[in-house]
């Protein structure tokens, strides 16, 4: 068990909220040159089953995204541009742009048992701590979490009438307050909890399997987290519950989390592009209400992409990321045929 880990990536919310280095806002230029992609796209026929990058031409932004993705690996975990105007769009229009744009920075894995892999980020009235709960599908406040893949993106079509403030933290910068102020607790996130598979596994596979919270490959940190999949791990009638010093790492964790010394909270706009390297950062967000109007309602899509330029994972890892060397197609859900869906393909892989 390391100690502290110094990296660009343990920041605090007040001072990378003040820093610019993570933003690019598209510039005319740049914006022309993704429409003319998607342009490029429709007139060939192409559909999200069938799109190449090379039927997404991006020769200037494709620069921009590689930027993105050496600022999610090697620099602070997370990358948000800006600036792509969604009026006039419909729907299928900014799912191809987004789908384009995704085909330049990694390849997509599937996020749930049904094999989705451009997920939709709506209020469908599913509650986040029930057995089968995600988050992404109601309009409760979430805790701080990872998603089980290497990096996260989400694009902004519709925000809520109230609330939904997106909020982002270091988890690196938990784990080295945790090491400076708690080592034995430290201890303890290093060590397997029991987690849930939310009734995501596959056929005849065990509902839950051991994980700890904080692993270290070949120097490389990795953090994941999500309190919900614990809790109901410890559950099963087969599984011990959670000890006393157990539950006092996780809420050091969450008391963390949620101190304005290391998180920041911003709202999105429609058009917003984020992405954030899931091993490195923790993200959450504010419950909101939404408007009754339907086609006003918030929704965002999301992907999980595995990309290649993605650090070494420790084999106790391997339960979700199925391959752990760095660069790996890897993370995601399986689907009800227990196989991995990469890409949009639908190409299968064991």
């Amino acid at each position: 068990m390391p100690g502290v880990i110094n990296g660009p990536a343990d920041w605090r919310g007040p001072e990378i909220e003040k820093r610019t280095d993570w933003i690019h806002n598209f510039t005319p230029s740049e914006i022309r040159e993704i429409m003319d992609a998607s342009a490029h796209a429709k007139a060939r026929g192409m559909t999200l089953p069938t799109l190449t990058k090379e039927d997404f031409p991006l020769p200037t932004v494709s620069k921009r995204l590689a930027e993105a993705r050496e600022a999610l690996e090697n620099g602070p975990g997370l990358f948000q541009f800006r600036g792509i105007n969604i009026d006039g769009h419909t729907k299928d229009d900014l799912r191809l742009i987004y789908w384009g744009i995704g085909k330049h920075m990694g390849t997509v894995v599937s996020q749930s048992k049904d094999g989705d892999l451009l997920g939709d980020v709506r209020d469908v009235g599913l509650k986040t701590d029930s057995p089968g709960g995600r988050g992404y599908k109601s309009n409760s406040r979430l805790s701080f979490h990872t998603d089980s893949c290497d990096v996260v993106a989400l694009f902004v079509m519709r925000v809520a009438k109230e609330g939904g403030r997106s909020l982002l933290c270091s988890s690196l910068a938990i784990h080295n307050e945790i090491a400076r102020t708690r080592p034995d607790l430290l201890e303890v996130l290093y060590q397997p909890f029991e987690w849930s598979w939310q009734l995501q596994e596959a056929p005849g596979q065990s509902p839950h399997y051991p994980q700890p919270l904080f692993t270290v490959k070949d120097g490389h940190y990795s953090c994941r987290y999500i309190r919900g999949h614990i809790k109901n791990g410890h559950s099963f009638p087969d599984v011990k519950p959670l000890t006393p010093i157990q539950i006092e790492a996780l809420d050091y964790f969450d008391q963390l989390a949620w101190s304005d010394r290391f998180h920041f909270s911003f709202m999105f706009k429609p058009g917003d592009l984020q992405f954030i390297n899931n091993h490195v950062m923790l993200h959450s967000r504010t419950e909101f209400t939404d408007w009754p109007d339907e086609d006003r309602r918030r929704h965002l899509l999301r992907m999980w992409l595995s990309v290649p330029n993605s650090r070494p994972l420790s084999e106790k890892l391997g339960t979700i990321y199925q391959d752990q060397r760095p660069g790996a197609v890897r993370g995601g859900f399986p689907t009800r045929t227990g196989k991995y869906i990469y890409e949009s393909t639908g190409s299968l892989s064991d």
